[in-house]
């Protein structure tokens, strides 16, 4: 026992030893990586010059319906500069339980969805991706960090990737508050 404790106090000092998960050091939102739904991996910087909606979405959620909004929403304004990424999570009551194969199949079968789908991440917790770690944070976030409250959290991303608002899974994509903030930041 006495040599357990003194071995591990030895690993402490010298810093062999630390903390299961270490902080990641913040990153700047483009250079932010990112998978697609198909594997592909890329980084945030593909969208500079876009206004980006981005949401994190569920399949078997009370408001998987939101899906069908977010694409009429996508069709209407991707000409003047709009793109709805969307980034699956099983994090709230495991509704969203797919492979990212059968999350896409979802998305385009029942919601003719073509905007970009991103591969099943975490969007909270110890696992949390650095997107989400960014976009909650209160350090790059002042205005509009905090928790993901739920499935179709709503971040709105300005063409030189400020973080212009944040919509709560209540606001549909048709909501006027949502229409208007994204015409004016276009």
């Amino acid at each position: 026992m006495k040599t357990a404790l003194w071995l591990m106090g030895s690993l402490l000092l010298t810093g062999c030893l630390s903390k299961a998960k270490e902080e990641k050091p913040m990153t700047a939102f483009y250079d932010i990586e990112v998978e697609r739904i198909n594997g592909e991996k890329t980084t945030l910087s593909e969208y500079k010059g876009k206004t980006l909606l981005i949401v994190n979405t569920a399949s078997k959620c009370g408001f998987t319906g939101q899906y069908d909004g977010l694409q009429k929403l996508y069709e209407k304004y991707r000409d003047r500069g709009l793109v709805v990424l969307g980034f699956p999570s099983n994090d709230f009551l495991k509704q969203e339980p797919g492979t990212n194969g059968e999350i896409e199949q979802f998305c385009r079968l029942n919601y003719g969805v073509t905007f970009p789908m991103f591969a099943k991440i975490s969007v909270k917790g110890g696992e949390q991706h650095p997107l989400y770690r960014y976009l909650t944070s209160e350090e790059s976030n002042p205005e509009f960090g905090g928790k993901i409250s739920w499935n179709f959290n709503k971040f709105l991303i300005s063409k030189d990737g400020r973080i212009l608002n944040r919509f709560g899974s209540r606001t549909e994509p048709e909501d006027e508050s949502l229409i208007k903030a994204v015409e004016e930041a276009l």
